[in-house]
Parts: structure tokens; sequence; C-alpha cells
């Protein structure tokens, strides 16, 4: 396997994204923990259901934290 190592910066752009996205990511999953453990959450779903929703919320949230390194090829 052979590894590029890039010398440039970032453009600001691609900062801006990325810390965006983080912390869309932290917001995200910060949710579904809320779904899954705060029982006073205005939710009218059984414990099952809460952990499931919660669970299918983190998993988004992963999803969209990996797509943050996916390399564009047409970008760069």
């Amino acid at each position: 396997m052979s590894y590029q190592i890039h010398d440039k910066q970032k453009s600001l752009k691609r900062r801006f994204l990325l810390i965006l996205g983080a912390t869309t990511f932290v917001f995200i999953l910060a949710l579904g923990l809320m779904i899954m453990f705060w029982d006073r959450m205005p939710l009218n779903l059984s414990k099952v259901q809460r952990i499931l929703f919660g669970s299918l919320v983190i998993i988004y949230a992963i999803l969209r934290f990996s797509r943050l390194f996916k390399k564009d090829d047409a970008n760069e």
C-alpha cells in the first residue's frame, strides 16, 4: 500500500466543514443518548423502543462522521 502525504494545509472551506461536521456528530450523538437514557424526555415510547430509536440515531451519527473523512476525488 502506498500512502500519500499532503504537505498542503486544508482550505478554509474544508476546515469549516470539518468543524461543522464534528459539531453535528457530537449533537446527534448526544440526542441519541438522551433518547435512550433520559426518562423524563417527553416521548411516548416503551423502554425497548427508546433504546432501539436511540441506537438508530447513534448509528446515523457514526455514518455521518465517517463521511467526513471520505476523500472526494473531484474536489482534491
